[in-house]
């Protein structure tokens, strides 16, 4: 039995790891899960073997707390979800793996980049790669010349961090200005064209090079989007399987023009322009998307898949593209469990509906 340490254990996305795991385990006969939450609150929702509440990872305490956990549990394999310990994690992997734990993780100069929503908008423009104009806000003076350039259908959003930090969505002026001084965004947001709202993520995981397994998702809406300026929420309200073989093709070109040997998660997102042509906006880079649970009950454990490459034991195949059929949607709310249904059940509801109304009539 193989020890795995995972972090956020109480969050939504490492639920959905933590979940994977188990439906490849039924049994609990090949892990063994320790999580970690620095919210004292989430932490309680943790489905492992045993929790700790540990420190944040901005805290100096983190990374020897970390240490110390791999010791006393005699962990084999540690895993995070959330950006900011991803990134710590790998800025001190050396001192991990020293402690005789296994990561699978990018390069930490390809962490560092990806994570970067101006970095990586720099090296696929530089790639011949189609993106919305980018217009990054040092100073009021950027902010005027990005209204001027893209008018009242503009976008703002910070450069670091998910869930739509800092996300603007056709603001005015003053209400742009206001926020960027509020939230001392200056440096660290950038202004772009207005895209549709259809949006899909490719989500894949990465060996050496080779590219094990991926698979398309495309959002149908954002859960609580009603409650954001932008709209944008971080939170898929309802998701559907996709495959797309020229996504692929797209997305392996933007993986491939941040990091010519690619290992461990790379999830890329794509919003369409208005002329149906997908654009890569961000790479979720070492994780993957919270809903990722979806893909597991879909037909694809990827989870279960980079622990076995983590520990040395996939044996392939490699190369997978969309596993998963198409058409099958997950869809979620507060409070309650996802479900996993087919297209087909939504449109049989609709179509009893209007047969109920046409007779009314």
């Amino acid at each position: 039995m193989n020890t795995i340490l995972v972090t956020a254990s109480g969050g939504p996305s490492t639920l959905s790891f933590t979940r994977s795991l188990r439906d490849a385990d039924p049994k609990g006969e090949k892990y063994r899960l320790i999580g970690t939450d620095c919210d004292p609150y989430n932490i309680h929702r943790s489905e492992v073997d045993r929790s700790y509440l540990c420190p944040k990872a901005g805290d100096p305490a983190y990374i020897p707390f970390l240490l110390n956990l791999i010791k006393r549990e005699h962990i084999d394999f540690l895993h995070s979800q959330p950006e900011i310990e991803a990134f710590t994690i790998g800025q001190h992997r050396d001192a991990i793996l020293a402690a005789g734990c296994r990561l699978f993780l990018p390069a930490q100069r390809t962490i560092e980049l990806l994570r970067d929503k101006w970095a990586s908008y720099r090296i696929w423009r530089e790639a011949g790669i189609k993106v919305p104009e980018n217009i990054h806000l040092n100073s009021p003076d950027d902010l005027k010349a990005a209204f001027d350039k893209f008018g009242a259908d503009i976008w703002i959003r910070e450069t670091v961090g998910a869930a739509g930090k800092g996300s603007l969505s056709r603001p005015s002026h003053e209400t742009a200005l206001n926020h960027l001084n509020q939230s001392k965004a200056w440096g660290r947001a950038v202004a772009a064209e207005h895209l549709s709202r259809d949006t899909v993520t490719w989500q894949s995981i990465w060996h050496d090079g080779r590219l094990v397994v991926a698979q398309g998702r495309k959002r149908l809406n954002w859960a609580f989007g009603n409650r954001a300026q932008s709209g944008v929420t971080g939170l898929t309200g309802v998701g559907e399987t996709v495959s797309d073989a020229t996504l692929d093709d797209l997305a392996i070109r933007c993986i491939g023009a941040a990091d010519s040997r690619p290992n461990g998660i790379f999830s890329v997102d794509f919003t369409y322009d208005l002329r149906g042509d997908p654009n890569p906006t961000e790479i979720n880079i070492a994780k993957f998307f919270t809903t990722h649970h979806f893909i597991t009950r879909s037909g694809c454990n990827m989870p279960h898949i980079l622990v076995q490459l983590a520990l040395g034991v996939y044996q392939g195949p490699y190369e997978i593209r969309n596993p998963c059929p198409s058409g099958l949607l997950w869809v979620r709310g507060i409070d309650v469990e996802p479900i996993l249904l087919k297209k087909s059940a939504v449109a049989a509801k609709i179509a009893e509906q209007e047969q109920i109304r046409a007779a009314l009539s």
